[in-house]
């Protein structure tokens, strides 16, 4: 009887015992949801950064490694493929016979060959009504490809008058398209006044005897030449027995531009030339304007070139 309370003890012991050994359930840690989006923050934050790295890197060594761009295409300018200078001498020798009423049956047949098939009567004029002199072309107003108007200046009757004649070019083929149209001459421009600038009155008493013995030797002298010429220059002298010098105007020369170390103007100058008669005697002079360019590389003055003076008269 002693015994049986401690074997009841050793049950509860037992019992005791499994109750221990049994797991108990685990409390969720506060904070442990918090971890999970700290670490998915943390993901996309190294996904940015490299984004941003590789972009960094990238972009410059694309910029480097792209091809030059491509220069754009000239632009296309349309031309016209109409003949003009075909067409403006077909013309001018159209012209030439519609001027030309001295006898109307001859007229008349030479018209044909330039008018469509059974139109050179629509052209025919009375007998001696119309006289051409000094014809030119002065003009081609092209219209399309097919259809143009040859303007041609002329002394019809003894005035100066405008016959503009149509033309139609089919390829290589030419026909006049209708009749011509007696105009009236351009008028007669007037000069401006010649724009005011300053002169070198002390270079002009300079180049005043080089030019005189240039425009001697560029008549008379071609051997003596290169003497005034500019080392290099070319220029070809006149042709000989053609012209003797008589005498210069004062040379306008204007005021130094440059800065180089070669002073380099434009001289305006009047030449008086005497016009031999083929006998040997003089028959008279001929005034003309020249624009000499010479230079100056050091204490001397040398000529570079000659030409016409673009605006001579007038104040």
């Amino acid at each position: 009887m002693a015994n049986a309370p401690r074997r009841g003890a050793a049950v509860r012991e037992r019992e005791d015992d499994v109750e221990y050994d049994v797991p108990r359930p685990r409390r969720s840690r506060a904070g442990a949801g918090g971890r999970w989006w700290v670490g998915v923050g943390r993901a996309v934050l190294w996904a940015f950064l490299i984004v941003v790295i590789f972009n960094g890197i990238w972009f410059p060594l694309r910029g480097g490694l792209a091809l030059p761009a491509s220069e754009p295409e000239p632009e296309v300018t349309e031309t016209s493929a109409f003949p003009e200078t075909s067409a403006a001498a077909f013309a001018l020798r159209f012209a030439d016979a519609y001027l030309d009423t001295e006898d109307v049956e001859s007229r008349r047949s030479a018209l044909a060959a330039f008018v469509p098939e059974g139109e050179a009567t629509a052209l025919d004029a009375p007998a001696d009504s119309l006289a051409g002199e000094n014809l030119a072309v002065t003009a081609v107003d092209v219209k399309d490809d097919n259809n143009a108007l040859v303007v041609i200046r002329a002394d019809v009757n003894g005035e100066p008058m405008s016959l503009e004649v149509p033309v139609y070019a089919d390829g290589d083929s030419l026909v006049i398209s209708g009749s011509p149209a007696l105009l009236a001459a351009p008028d007669r421009a007037s000069l401006p006044e010649r724009a005011a600038f300053d002169t070198d009155p002390a270079a002009a008493d300079q180049l005043r005897e080089v030019l005189i013995g240039f425009f001697g030797a560029y008549a008379q002298q071609p051997d003596h030449l290169d003497r005034y010429l500019e080392p290099g220059a070319t220029i070809v002298p006149l042709p000989a027995n053609s012209l003797e010098f008589s005498e210069l105007s004062d040379p306008v020369v204007p005021s130094r531009t440059s800065t180089g170390d070669d002073d380099v103007r434009e001289v305006a100058v009047t030449v008086d030339w005497v016009l031999p008669a083929p006998e040997g005697e003089r028959t008279g002079t001929l005034t003309q304007g020249y624009l000499v360019t010479v230079v100056n590389s050091g204490n001397e003055w040398h000529v570079r070139d000659i030409q016409g003076a673009p605006h001579s008269f007038g104040g």
